[in-house]
């Protein structure tokens, strides 16, 4: 039986409604726990799948969110579902979540995979109605109305989420420009070098790509946003979105007392995912956890960080937790590029990385190699998801083919494993 904390129920009670809450929930339920699963989401949708939203949700107007599971699934398997219900207060002494209704839910687990919020202007209001962000259903309805209506819009913010954006209104024949403050675009995610191959790609597809620029003194009319200051210059604004990134949602774990980090940001968890509270687990986009082979703690937005990290809380819910050391891997669609990553870059500073170009079957296609001494650290690929899928299992199993043998296009990366 489940080592299940001394509680006035046993409930285990998931707040979020995102990748990691939906994966959980299918963990808990294949686990034989769904009957006393709770599920609480602030939206009034069924999780969702999140990276159509910012691609080909934006591009039809027929398309409908993508769920992870239908309802009858949940009823299937016991989960109580509170949508539309946002999570308001935790009481800690007595093991309660309180919901906005004014519900209370006990729980003898909490597990707050509550994501991260759009990160905003504070001279900038996101109600004006030609001023958009990403990041939830509700977000992405609106700018696709918007999209729709526009002939030119601009993007604050050279991040994945703004590529994206980007490269999917110049698809639908947008005049698009990006502005970024970085020197580069990508600058905290990728290499210099696919930073570089990134920005000819967009460049060459006809967006107007912006780098190392101070945006500032943004002119409001009325309801809307007329022009904003482009390094000293007034450039005229029909369709802004911000794409500066997102903030963890901590708000609830830290009003509950919680540990946070308030330099990396999210909800500090050990490497079971358990916070400082052993009753309640962090798990997704807001858990702030430590690195499986140094001492760093990470943040990481990414599907397989929510699906691996529930699959991790599964593990110490069921009473055997176990460190959560998954690979990371990401993938960003923008426009004719497939990027795909797997492991971590680090950090520019590190004289003693290495890094190798491995040439794809197109000359769109190809693979950065990133080495520590002859250690294997990092690929990233571009549309060459056969190398993407041997670099995970390099990786995973610590081999480092040398760079001469792995970069030999005529050698299928697989073969070194």
């Amino acid at each position: 039986m489940p080592d299940i904390p001394s509680a006035p129920s046993d409930a285990i009670v998931i707040v979020g409604g995102g990748h990691a809450a939906a994966a959980l929930c299918a963990g808990l339920a294949a686990a034989g726990l769904g009957a006393r699963t709770h599920l609480v989401c602030a939206e009034a949708e069924l999780p969702y799948q999140r990276p159509p939203l910012s691609k080909s949700f934006l591009k039809n107007a027929d398309e409908t969110l993508q769920s992870h599971r239908n309802e009858s699934w949940y009823a299937e398997q016991g989960i109580s579902l509170h949508r539309g219900d946002a999570a308001v207060a935790i009481d800690r002494a007595a093991r309660t979540l309180q919901l906005r209704s004014g519900a209370t839910l006990p729980y003898a687990w909490l597990v707050l995979a509550t994501g991260a919020r759009a990160r905003s202007l504070p001279a900038l209001p996101t109600t004006l109605a030609n001023v958009a962000v990403l990041r939830s259903a509700a977000d992405a309805l609106r700018l696709r109305g918007q999209l729709a209506a526009a002939t030119s819009i601009t993007v604050l913010g050279g991040g994945f989420i703004g590529l994206e954006i980007a490269a999917t209104a110049r698809s639908l024949g947008k005049a698009v420009q990006v502005l970024e403050a970085a020197p580069r675009l990508l600058q905290r995610s990728v290499s210099a070098e696919l930073a570089g191959h990134v920005l000819d790609t967009h460049r060459a597809a006809g967006i107007d790509l912006q780098l190392g620029v101070r945006v500032s003194d943004f002119e409001i009319d009325g309801e809307r946003l007329a022009a904003l200051s482009v390094d000293g210059q007034r450039t005229p604004v029909e369709l802004l979105v911000m794409g500066i990134g997102a903030a963890p949602d901590t708000a609830l774990a830290e009003a509950a007392g919680l540990a946070c980090d308030a330099q990396a940001g999210g909800i500090v968890v050990d490497a079971s995912l358990r916070s400082s509270d052993a009753a309640i687990l962090a798990i997704g986009d807001c858990a702030n956890f430590p690195e499986r082979d140094t001492a760093r703690r990470l943040r990481l937005e990414s599907v397989q960080n929510a699906n691996d990290q529930a699959r991790c809380a599964v593990a110490t819910i069921l009473g055997a937790p176990e460190p959560y050391r998954a690979l990371p891997w990401f993938w960003s669609d923008q426009g004719s590029m497939r990027l795909q990553m797997a492991g971590l870059m680090p950090a520019p500073s590190s004289a003693e990385v290495t890094h190798h170009r491995r040439p794809g079957t197109t000359p769109a296609s190809f693979s950065l190699l990133h080495y520590l001494g002859e250690r294997l650290l990092c690929v990233e690929s571009v549309n060459a998801p056969l190398d993407h899928m041997a670099a995970r299992k390099l990786l995973e199993a610590g081999r480092s083919p040398a760079p001469a043998l792995a970069c030999d296009p005529a050698v299928p990366l697989k073969q070194h494993l």
